[in-house]
């Protein structure tokens, strides 16, 4: 349950878990502005994100990206984060300030069928590292920062949305 003093609905959850897409239909079912935390970054850098990866590295990438969620102060929006997000307990206790956080659970199945083209996304994904060890790891900080778990097996963008405004 989304708390008084909290105005904004921040979504994370894996690359593929349709942050994106259920946060513009969950602002506009709310009546909320919506912010996408990888376009911020493309704004501010002038660049792809597969491009700033490419280019400068990972761990540039993800100082770049805390940055970006650093300087994100709004109040009455829906945020949906990069998957990457999570990495940076700065950024997160920044967003969790004045947020609710919705934690978008895909199983791995899912995901390996609606990722088919990771790199090209822009993930966040160091050498040697697969999907498979990824979502390992970061279901772990999903659900440390999560407020709030939905799943998404079996359901619609739609199912999905219905799910986030009843639970918050």
């Amino acid at each position: 349950m989304v708390k008084e003093s909290n105005s904004n609905i921040v979504l994370i959850g894996m690359p593929a878990s349709g942050k994106s897409t259920v946060g513009v239909i969950l602002a506009k079912v709310l009546g909320m502005d919506f912010i996408d935390s990888d376009i911020v970054i493309q704004q501010r850098e002038g660049a792809k994100l597969n491009e700033l990866i490419e280019k400068h590295g990972v761990d540039d990438f993800m100082k770049r990206e805390e940055r970006a969620i650093l300087g994100i102060n709004v109040t009455n929006t829906v945020i949906a984060t990069g998957g990457s997000a999570v990495y940076s307990d700065a950024a997160m206790k920044h967003l969790a300030k004045n947020s609710t956080i919705v934690y978008l659970k895909v199983e791995l199945d899912d995901l390996k069928r609606r990722l088919s083209d990771i790199k090209g996304r822009g993930v966040v994904l160091r050498d040697g590292e697969t999907l498979e060890t990824i979502y390992e790891m970061r279901t772990r900080l999903y659900e440390k920062y999560g407020d709030i778990t939905v799943g998404e097996d079996n359901a619609s963008i739609e199912d999905t949305v219905r799910a986030v405004v009843e639970r918050v």
